[in-house]
């Protein structure tokens, strides 16, 4: 079994020291989604809520969560991140799917990045719609992919 990265010896959290780790290019995607009402994606679709393009505001939180992964997760490493996105499906009568995409070139990886895009924009759009759906669900936020560094490249179901 792998050992956890972020304990010590004496079982303590720290930080893990990358410093002398190779710099390579490092790309994670992640994705979650959120479960509503149909009549809410409906609004949504619509760009009928009242606190303006439920989307755009997701898509922008999404970006900006991800350049403040450091603040939010303690351990997290600050990285000079080359590209972040996020991106929406409409799934069925209720579901928007997101999907986020971080990369970096450094010494380690950006899989936190992506997970925390997915997670503000899953809460944004929450945030934005509640007014009219509180029974919305945020569900299955997960990493899809990683790519770079010194374990390689994960798939999610190891295809």
């Amino acid at each position: 079994m792998p050992e956890l990265t972020h304990v010590n010896a004496r079982g303590e959290a720290h930080m893990v020291n990358v410093g002398a780790k190779d710099d390579t290019v490092r790309v994670a995607v992640a994705s979650g989604g959120v479960r509503m009402l149909p009549a809410t994606l409906e609004i949504i679709k619509s760009n009928q809520v009242k606190k303006g393009d439920v989307l755009a505001a997701a898509r922008l939180a999404g970006i900006m969560a991800a350049k403040k992964t450091p603040e939010l997760i303690p351990l997290c490493h600050n990285i000079l991140l080359s590209a972040v996105s996020v991106d929406f499906e409409f799934v069925g009568a209720d579901y928007i799917a997101i999907t986020a995409m971080a990369e970096s070139t450094g010494k380690t990886g950006v899989e936190m990045e992506a997970l925390v895009a997915v997670s503000a924009a899953a809460l944004t759009i929450y945030d934005m719609c509640k007014a009219v759906d509180r029974d919305m669900t945020i569900q299955d936020i997960r990493l899809e992919k990683k790519s770079g560094g010194k374990s390689g490249t994960y798939i999610r179901g190891g295809a």
